[in-house]
């Protein structure tokens, strides 16, 4: 019986769903896909694994991706992030151990050496020079997409930049003649000390205005850990949330308070402190993601000596708060939830 480290991914790709239920438990199935935050079994939905292959051949069940953070691998690899294992040979011992497979007599070094990491899509340095080759947002398609979404107000957004041809590469969800290039917001994800770690991409179509029709039309690339797209630089008083549009729209309101997007539920729940943050206003989107990082930080806050006030959305977010009910009543929404000082101090008026 073969036991080499392909095979026990061949099987353990046979099995991907039990695999899943049992390594990703706080994920879920949902059409030929296990969704979950992160390779930590974190809640959310940024991991993805592929539980049947496709028919043409393009996807192979066991695989996954995660989007927020570029990396992808095989179901060995989430053993390993789940197990936080020390070397190839513990997770081995583990697969076997699920696949009730016998220990094998020896192990031999060539196997050890046979694998290796999940290969990144994007690095840091991939990251800045995307940020560095794109332009200011004024007059573009990507201003157009946030007008239509209520965003107009972009002050103090210099973190945003927009890509007139960003490349795409299509996956297993796209058709086969799905474009490779499409104009792009770029986002610049930072880290404390400002330097740019990262980089957001949402693919847009310029005939609309909206998102480009392709499967996955938002990615990220580089080190998103901890770190965030940041508005204005940090005070003792700042809001964050999960997505950028979210964050925008709660710029319509306090535009001038300092805001960061960790641009899914998992990263906002790890999202770094700046040291002078002293209460952080957290714009949960309503979901169970939502709630889990928003537990997570008022944990985290507690030990930095940081008060977390949440604001909650009337809706699933605030962009769709501001969209669909109006700027009017996002003012109302959000100025209830804060606090009175700090109601007078950044709340701006309409008109």
């Amino acid at each position: 019986m073969s036991t080499r480290a392909s095979d026990i991914a061949d099987r353990l790709a046979a099995n991907a769903e039990a695999v899943c239920r049992h390594y990703l438990s706080n994920g879920r199935r949902e059409g030929r896909y296990w969704l979950v935050g992160d390779l930590r079994n974190t809640p959310g939905r940024s991991l993805y694994v592929r539980l049947i292959a496709s028919s043409d051949g393009r996807g192979a069940a066991g695989k996954w991706t995660d989007s927020a953070t570029g990396e992808h691998g095989d179901l060995l690899d989430i053993i390993a992030g789940v197990g936080s294992h020390p070397s190839l040979r513990d997770t081995l011992a583990e697969a076997r151990r699920f696949l009730r497979l016998p220990p094998p007599d020896i192990v031999d070094d060539r196997e050890r050496a046979h694998r290796t990491a999940p290969v990144p899509r994007g690095t840091p340095g991939a990251a800045r020079r995307l940020f560095a080759a794109a332009r200011p947002m004024l007059r573009s398609v990507a201003q157009a997409y946030l007008r239509r979404r209520g965003i107009a107000d972009l002050r103090g957004c210099d973190a945003l930049r927009f890509h007139p041809r960003c490349h795409y590469r299509p996956g297993s969800g796209d058709a086969p003649d799905t474009r490779t290039a499409w104009p792009a917001m770029i986002a610049a994800v930072t880290d404390l000390s400002g330097g740019v770690t990262g980089a957001h991409r949402t693919w847009l179509d310029p005939a609309t205005w909206q998102k480009a029709p392709v499967a996955s039309p938002r990615r990220a690339m580089g080190q998103l850990l901890g770190n965030a797209v940041r508005f204005g630089p940090a005070q003792e008083i700042m809001a964050a949330g999960e997505g950028i549009e979210t964050v925008l729209s709660l710029r319509q309101v306090l535009p001038d308070m300092p805001m960061m997007a960790g641009l899914s539920a998992a990263h906002l729940a790890a999202i770094r402190f700046p040291p002078t943050l002293r209460r952080l206003y957290v714009a949960r989107d309503a979901d169970p993601a939502g709630d889990t990082a928003l537990v997570t930080l008022v944990e985290r806050a507690r030990a930095a000596n940081i008060e977390i006030v949440p604001l909650s959305p009337v809706l699933d977010d605030f962009n769709s708060d501001l969209s669909l009910l109006g700027a009017s009543s996002l003012v109302d929404t959000v100025a209830s939830q804060l606090d009175a000082a700090d109601r007078k101090r950044w709340c701006a008026p309409l008109g």
